[in-house]
C-alpha cells in the first residue's frame, strides 16, 4: 500500500515540518496555527482509520454505549499478516517517533517561552499520542494492562543488571578466602 504509506508520512512530516519552518514562510500565526491543526487532525483521522488497517492490520475506536460509559474497542487481523515488512517498520517507527518529537517541541515552548505555539504543540502530542496509544494497546492485546506490563519489562532488565553484575564480579573480582 503505498499510498497509505504516504499519506501516513506526509501529515506527520508535514506538521512537524510546516511547525519548524512556519516563522520562515510566514508572518502570519494564525494562519501557521490552522494548517498544523489541520494537517494533525489529518494525521489523525488517516492513521486511525485507514493506514493502521491496511498497513499493519490494527484499528481502534472509542464507543459510548446507551449508559453514557465510554469503552475502548481493539481490533486486531488475526491469522493474516500485514502485508509488507517494511510497510510495518514505517507505520511503527513514525507511529512512536512523532508524539516523541512534539514533546521535545513541548519542553523546547516552555523553556524559549514561546507560549503561543504550547497549544499547537500539545494538539500534536495529544492527537499522536492518542494514536501511538490506541495502536499499542491493539497490538499488545485490549485487555493487556500496560502498566503491568511495563513493570514486568522493568523486573527483568533489572534482575539481568543485577545477574550481570553478579557475573562481572565474581569473574573479574578475585576473592580471596582465608
Amino acid at each position: 500500500h503505498p499510498l497509505a504509506s504516504f499519506f501516513h508520512l506526509f501529515f506527520r512530516v508535514g506538521a512537524i515540518l510546516v511547525y519548524l519552518l512556519c516563522e520562515i514562510l510566514s508572518s502570519s500565526f494564525i494562519a501557521c496555527m490552522v494548517t498544523i491543526i489541520l494537517l494533525l487532525s489529518c494525521d489523525f483521522w488517516t492513521v486511525k482509520n485507514i493506514t493502521g488497517r491496511l498497513m499493519v492490520g490494527l484499528r481502534w475506536w472509542n464507543q459510548v454505549d446507551d449508559d453514557g460509559k465510554s469503552h475502548w474497542v481493539f481490533e486486531s487481523r488475526k491469522g493474516k499478516k500485514p502485508s509488507s515488512d517494511a510497510e510495518s517498520r514505517i507505520f511503527w517507527l513514525a507511529l512512536i517517533v512523532c508524539p516523541i518529537i512534539w514533546v521535545i517541541f513541548a519542553f523546547s515552548t516552555l523553556f524559549s517561552f514561546k507560549i503561543k505555539w504550547l497549544a499547537v504543540v500539545i494538539m500534536g502530542v495529544v492527537l499522536q499520542g492518542a494514536n501511538l496509544y490506541g495502536y499499542v494497546r491493539c497490538k499488545v492485546g485490549g485487555r493487556t494492562n500496560l502498566k503491568s506490563m511495563a513493570t514486568n519489562y522493568i523486573g527483568r532488565q533489572f534482575f539481568r543488571q543485577v545477574r550481570s553484575l553478579f557475573i562481572y564480579l565474581l569473574v573479574h573480582l578475585k576473592i580471596h578466602t582465608c
